[in-house]
């Protein structure tokens, strides 16, 4: 049975407070490769939900850099993975700022395509603040990103098998 579980948020942040700047061994870094931020933000989400979906394709999970799925890595595949799960691990809805919370995700994109996944670490009454890799940053401002689209994932919780 499905059961729905809880997303630690405070789990989530100091996760993203502790490797921001740096790479966690456990995990390969994907700088050279396209860059790093949403293995770095899928990192972080486990971190809160602790929930991996091994579902081959359509899933979200990563146990080295041959064995994984794109949405642990990819924008767009996790966007779709995160709005759309109805399995294991965890799921979102889009929303506005108004919605978001530290331990959310925010992803910025150039008009033809999405191209970044930061995390949410702070929500301040002057703004958004975000931690990302491959250009390594914690407490950014969002407002200090270029991007002419932007879409916020918030969320909601995770599943797991009981």
């Amino acid at each position: 049975m499905l059961n729905e579980i809880s997303y630690d948020r405070e789990k989530t942040v100091a996760y993203a407070r502790q490797w921001a700047t740096s790479r966690n061994p456990k995990y390969y870094s994907f700088d050279g490769m396209g860059g790093d931020c949403t293995n770095f933000a899928s990192q972080c989400v486990f971190a809160g939900c602790g929930v991996m979906n091994y579902q081959k394709d359509t899933g979200w999970y990563y146990n080295s850099p041959g064995d994984r799925t794109a949405s642990w890595s990819g924008v767009e595949y996790l966007h779709d993975f995160l709005v759309g799960n109805h399995g294991p691990g965890p799921f979102a809805v889009e929303t506005d700022p108004s919605g978001i919370r530290p331990g959310d995700l925010v992803q910025l994109g150039n008009g033809a395509r999405f191209y970044h996944t930061p995390v949410v670490v702070a929500v301040e009454k002057d703004g958004i603040y975000v931690a990302a890799h491959t250009y390594d940053v914690y407490m950014k401002p969002l407002d200090r990103y270029f991007f002419s689209q932007v879409r916020y994932l918030h969320i909601a919780g995770a599943r797991k098998w009981k």
